[in-house]
């Protein structure tokens, strides 16, 4: 009888043991008991095209895909810090995360330009993907990817917000019209604008209205969804398609520590939605760009598309002259241009 107890409580205990480690298995491979509350700060704040469209539904994905168990908090700009400040306060832990446009123009991480997009690269929300993430043969993504979590970060969200285009005082219909103009333009519209002859001016958002009225510039590189929002209808006159980028994108980062400290089946999770949300996003922003351009219509404005041959000149100016002063950044932007100089050759658009 002593010898069938034994016998038994060994069986039980080796059940218990099973079921605590099948218990740790599924803990290890489902959502954790803990919440973890992330606090973001993008360099923008609801009035810009990317809160809505770009960062609110990123950040609505997460939460359901981790099942409740990562919830964000995003506070506008200035909240925490500046807008100049953003990306810098991510990757020193001040915040969990942001949001911004090659990392403000490249000035942080000149990598950041690959996945802005280049000047007159992709045409579309899906030629950007497939060079950056798509297709084996560039994964241009893995170069910002790497860059990122060099300086702290992790690269979580993308969006396409479409085309930045020139918004103007002054008629374009070539490049050469561009000579002598002052445009508002930073990081790589700034050397774009160089490049064609143009004369770029450094100013903060909250600036560019005031000065175009003023005439101080004569115009502003801008994502096209977001014109109404920044009220630029009022005191431009043309709106330049498809600009000097035709798919501009926006980023979303996390800081590296907030990131591993995550489970793996969290990181999964939030892996998980970023081509899905990608998409969504950027069909969102596609929306918000012909609604903009209406209103530019309706307030007396004109859309000035460039001709096929005119785009042409200006990509092929822009790959040879402006496309080589973003790979003099950084090795990691060389190698990057080069990978996206081979896609388009390869898609036969260069």
């Amino acid at each position: 009888m002593k010898t069938e107890h034994a016998m038994r409580s060994t069986l039980l205990s080796l059940g218990a043991l099973a079921l605590s480690g099948s218990l740790a298995v599924a803990q290890e491979n489902g959502p954790p008991d803990e919440v973890t509350e992330w606090v973001f700060q993008p360099c923008f704040d609801q009035s810009d095209a990317g809160w809505a469209n770009g960062v609110m539904p990123w950040v609505e994905a997460v939460e359901e895909a981790t099942e409740g168990t990562v919830k964000i908090r995003v506070e506008p700009v200035g909240a925490l810090t500046s807008g100049s400040e953003a990306f810098g306060a991510a990757a020193a832990g001040m915040t969990d995360g942001t949001a911004c446009w090659a990392t403000v123009y490249g000035g942080d991480m000149p990598e950041g330009m690959l996945a802005f997009g280049m000047a007159m690269g992709a045409n579309s929300t899906e030629e950007a993907w497939e060079a950056m993430w798509g297709n084996p043969d560039y994964r241009i993504g893995d170069i910002v990817q790497e860059a990122a979590n060099e300086r702290n970060l992790h690269w979580v969200g993308w969006s396409n917000q479409g085309p930045n285009a020139m918004f103007t005082k002054f008629r374009v219909e070539s490049m050469e019209d561009l000579s002598g103009k002052k445009m508002r333009a930073g990081g790589p519209q700034a050397i774009f604008h160089s490049t064609m002859g143009g004369s770029p001016v450094s100013l903060d958002a909250g600036d560019i209205y005031t000065a175009i009225r003023l005439g101080t510039v004569e115009g502003t590189y801008w994502d096209t969804g977001g014109i109404d929002d920044m009220s630029f209808h009022e005191v431009v006159d043309y709106a330049i398609m498809p600009g000097w980028n035709p798919a501009q994108h926006q980023e979303i980062f996390v800081n590296l520590d907030a990131w591993n400290g995550l489970t793996d089946w969290q990181r999964e999770q939030i892996n998980g939605v970023f081509e899905e949300v990608y998409f969504e996003t950027s069909r969102m922003h596609a929306e918000g760009v012909e609604e903009a351009l209406q209103i530019l219509r309706d307030a007396g404005g004109e859309v000035i598309t460039l001709s096929d041959e005119e785009i042409a000149r200006m990509r092929q100016k822009s790959i040879e002259e402006v496309w080589p002063q973003v790979a003099a950044q950084s090795d990691r932007t060389a190698k990057g241009v080069e990978l996206w100089t081979k896609y388009l050759k390869d898609i036969g658009a260069y």
